[in-house]
């Protein structure tokens, strides 16, 4: 079995208690752990699979807080650092009545960006599946460390896996956004993107032309994932759809990084062939679409992740 080995920020998401209300009229929020490349690990290891945060937090109560809870969900914490020059990043949402999100985030400095190449492990990047998002890739010193790490785990018979998780509002100039994210798809095997993401990634509006411009790089698996509508994955000869899951929504924070999350576990526990790569992909799909939407049926991120066992019943029923 591979290590799923995610680079990027662990924060706190004070998730409201109020639905349907813009965050300046929330009166009452509750704490939650998140940041996706630290949502990703905690799903792959809840699945029994072997998973490693890389990233830094701040020397704070909600740096401690963090830690802690990666650790009761079995990730490895031996590569996260602390810093006292920044303080954990911290995110604000909202939930509309039909459970999706908006967010303020607190950071600019916060300490995940503070993270350097010199904090990098090489060692753990042996055979693995690296992952992660755009978050981290603004111009701090996290953003190096990210395309160092990327580097050393292809050496290193890598898989590379990359889900920009595109926030706009925490970026002021969405050109240079849309340029870091194309910088980094070059060097992907897996990327995840969800069918909202499309236009603004490859400045085309439609799929197949997007799709297109997207599978010119080297990337084996391109993944849109379309909510309840379900996903589709592209190669370079063939597509596959897979339907939905339809569950009672209640928030939709995390989901998207419990369904790569799920795809990444089952691609680090199994070996593809030619002769049996479609089925297993559609089984990995399946499987993914359950994860996500049973994260939806619980408030959080990484406090919502379903148990193998619930995510079995479901596919079997």
């Amino acid at each position: 079995m591979k290590r799923i080995v995610a680079m990027g920020e662990a924060l706190i998401d004070f998730v409201p208690i109020e639905k349907g209300v813009p965050l300046s009229q929330v009166n009452t929020f509750k704490k939650m752990p998140g940041g996706a490349p630290a949502n990703v690990c905690s799903c792959v290891a809840k699945l029994g699979g072997k998973s490693s945060f890389m990233g830094m937090i701040g020397k704070d109560e909600f740096g401690s807080f963090l830690k802690t809870t990666l650790i009761s969900e079995g990730v490895d914490v031996s590569l996260l650092k602390s810093t006292s020059k920044a303080k954990t990043g911290l995110a604000f949402v909202s939930l509309t009545n039909s459970g999706e999100r908006d967010f303020i985030f607190y950071r600019d400095p916060s300490a995940d960006q503070l993270f350097t190449v010199s904090d990098v492990n090489v060692e753990v990047l042996n055979n693995s599946i690296f992952h992660f998002c755009s978050v981290s890739l603004s111009n701090y010193p996290i953003k190096d460390a990210h395309l160092y790490a990327i580097k050393e785990a292809k050496k290193r018979n890598g898989i590379i896996s990359f889900d920009p998780n595109i926030r706009l509002h925490l970026w002021s100039d969405h050109i240079a956004y849309r340029k870091v994210i194309n910088q980094f798809i070059p060097f992907v095997d897996v990327l995840k993107i969800s069918d909202d993401e499309f236009e603004f990634i490859t400045g085309k509006e439609n799929e197949q032309e997007a799709v297109q411009f997207l599978l010119q790089n080297q990337i084996k698996y391109l993944i849109i994932t379309k909510g309840k509508k379900g996903v589709t994955l592209y190669t370079k000869t063939y597509k596959i759809d897979e339907d939905g899951i339809n569950v009672e929504v209640k928030d939709t924070t995390g989901a998207g990084d419990a369904w790569i999350g799920a795809f990444l576990y089952q691609l680090s526990k199994n070996e593809i062939n030619n002769d049996n790569e479609k089925e297993m992909l559609r089984l990995y799909l399946r499987f993914s679409n359950a994860t996500a939407a049973l994260t939806t049926t619980k408030y959080g991120a990484i406090s919502a992740l379903p148990t193998l066992n619930e995510i079995n019943k479901l596919t079997n029923n």
